[in-house]
């Protein structure tokens, strides 16, 4: 077997530098970033006061919110050492000459907030009963059938009814909205569901709850469906694939492979939607009449817990009355907090954190 052998190349000796010469040698240019490295010195200590200040940053808002609920408890604390708790569901008092309960009479001393809550929810709930179908069929168009051309657009002009200022749509709802419910809309309720009595119109103003709750629904619309679609977004493709390839049809397919998975997500959306609507002000005090009563009819007036602190905190009569009104207003801030959060908690469970991706 013949010899093998690797010759290797000496490898060229390094000249060598003396001392001198290295001294007496030119300095090389540096380049830009080492000139800008040195300049800045040792960054430890910027690193650490950019870090404090995002940490102050982030606890400002636990700050806000602790300084806006102090006060609060603070300034109602006339009206919980009066009333009570009992202030949120006591019998009101009766007019002497009418014999109607009198809820809310400042100028007798008689508050109770019942009339508001019930109209708060009575309009919170009739407005997602409202915008919660149109919400959901709005997403399903825009994740599973809208063209590609149009699916941009649309998708915009929906996150745009979001950026309307309330009292936009407060003043749009006075012009158009509430005379077209009391035209067309209002006389058509009461002659086919008046028997409910739920459409009795003593009042035709085209005020009331009804006329609230389809202002708030437009409102919450684009809030609902952005998020929903983001949702049924994050359901993975292969959930669509393996329903399909069962023989299911496309109505199948959205409802098993896709509805399904994102159904405590929607009830998230569902939730948040509702937040938005019980807090709401301006554009529910514009249209729903204004009256601290309590009425069976959908089309009759009435009154929200933040339509009576817009409307009488300026010119409350007395202490008493300024601590009931920030009462209320306490008692919506919690609730408003407490549903927002459990909304959170329900789109969280099912992204567990993971932004939806498009596909």
């Amino acid at each position: 077997m013949p010899e093998i052998r690797v010759s290797q190349s000496p490898t060229p000796a390094t000249p060598k530098v003396s001392v001198t010469e290295r001294a007496a040698a030119p300095p090389k240019e540096l380049s830009d970033v080492r000139k800008f490295l040195m300049t800045r010195g040792n960054s430890a200590v910027a690193d650490r006061a950019f870090h404090v200040l995002m940490v102050i940053c982030a606890l400002s808002i636990f700050g806000i919110v602790l300084l806006i609920l102090t006060e609060l408890i603070l300034r109602s604390g006339l009206a919980w050492h009066h009333l009570g708790f009992h202030f949120f569901y006591m019998t009101p008092a009766h007019d002497p000459y009418s014999g109607q309960p009198t809820y809310w009479d400042p100028v007798n001393g008689h508050f109770s907030a019942l009339p508001f809550v019930y109209g708060t929810l009575v309009s919170s709930l009739l407005s997602l009963l409202i915008a919660v179908p149109l919400a959901i069929g709005l997403a399903i168009f825009l994740t599973e059938m809208c063209p590609g051309f149009l699916r941009g657009p649309l998708a915009f002009i929906t996150e745009l009814l979001a950026a309307i200022p309330s009292i936009i749509y407060g003043l749009w709802a006075v012009f158009i909205l509430v005379p077209l419910l009391r035209e067309h809309v209002n006389p058509l309720l009461v002659k086919y569901l008046g028997w409910t009595k739920l459409f009795v119109d003593d009042n035709p103003t085209g005020l009331g709850y009804v006329a609230a709750a389809v202002i708030l629904a437009i409102m919450i619309l684009p809030i609902i469906s952005s998020l929903t679609r983001e949702v049924m977004t994050a359901v993975p493709h292969s959930q669509r694939e393996a329903v399909l390839a069962l023989g299911a049809t496309r109505w199948e397919m959205i409802r098993m492979g896709v509805l399904r998975n994102a159904r405590i997500g929607i009830v998230g959306a569902v939730i948040l939607g509702l937040g938005r609507a019980l807090g709401e002000t301006m554009a529910v005090t514009m249209v729903i009449g204004n009256t601290p009563e309590i009425n069976k009819s959908l089309l009759a007036n009435g009154a929200t817990m933040a339509s009576v602190i817009a409307n009488e905190f300026a010119e409350a009569s007395g202490d008493l009355h300024r601590s009931a009104l920030i009462e209320i207003g306490l008692a919506l801030f919690i609730v408003t907090i407490l549903v927002n959060a459990l909304a959170r908690i329900l789109v969280w469970a099912v992204t567990r954190g993971a932004p939806a991706s498009a596909h």
